[in-house]
């Protein structure tokens, strides 16, 4: 193995210090990606999609459960396997307390193909409390890109949605390595139309998009939430 060379610690200073430089430049162009990102058009959802839950059968509406913005993991999960994807698995390990979302108006679940039950299962063995459900045999998993017929196959996929009403929005879709470094609150909230909801993003006048304060003056014990 290869490791680091040994140096002082005034050497340590001179290279760190190069390095934040770079680091600095590489939060302002993630800054700029997010704001490109949040520019994105949108597009009306008028197909009816259906899943099954712990309530039973569900729309896409439902899954915002009430809430404004969703974000939709696609798990890979096939109706003929007995346990879910590892990696799937591994990055829904890694999701934090869904309070801090659902506090910036915005829902996260989880979709697989396979049956309810089998992820009713599944999840039991996981220990998670992530909102999971079955596509039910629909189409929504191929119209988004997730799975696909001519090659038989899925992809980890998040697609993100926004509401008006009772009117649904498709505004995001990222695959496969686009994931990676994705599961902290600030990270999935950066994939969405509303953002972090910070005064400082922009475009402008989305931190009140909610009728609450800006993001991080909301921020409480994540069981201190009155939701």
């Amino acid at each position: 193995m290869g490791l680091p060379d040994i140096v002082t610690r005034e050497e340590w200073l001179v290279a760190r210090e190069e390095l934040l430089v770079k680091e600095k430049a590489a939060t302002r162009a993630r800054d700029a990606l997010n704001a490109a990102r949040r520019g994105l058009p949108m597009v009306e959802v008028d197909k009816e999609y259906y899943f099954d839950g712990s309530a039973g059968k569900a729309t896409l509406l439902d899954l915002f459960d009430g809430r404004d913005q969703l974000i939709v993991y696609h798990f890979m999960f096939a109706p003929e396997w007995d346990a879910g994807c590892r990696s799937c698995s591994a990055f829904l390990d890694q999701i934090g307390h869904l309070a801090h979302l659902r506090a910036r108006g915005t829902n996260f679940v989880a979709v697989s193909r396979a049956p309810y039950t089998a992820l009713l299962t599944f999840k039991a063995r996981m220990g998670w409390t992530v909102p999971w459900f079955s596509t039910n045999g629909g189409d929504f998993n191929y119209d988004f890109q997730a799975s696909f017929t001519e090659e038989p196959r899925d992809v980890p996929a998040i697609n993100c949605f926004l509401r008006d009403g009772d009117r649904v929005y498709h505004t995001y879709a990222t695959f496969a390595r686009g994931l990676d470094g994705i599961g902290s609150t600030s990270s999935l909230l950066d994939l969405t139309a509303l953002g972090r909801q910070e005064e400082w993003e922009r475009p402008a006048g989305r931190a009140s998009a909610l009728g609450a304060p800006a993001g991080s003056a909301r921020v409480r014990y994540h069981d201190e939430y009155e939701d």
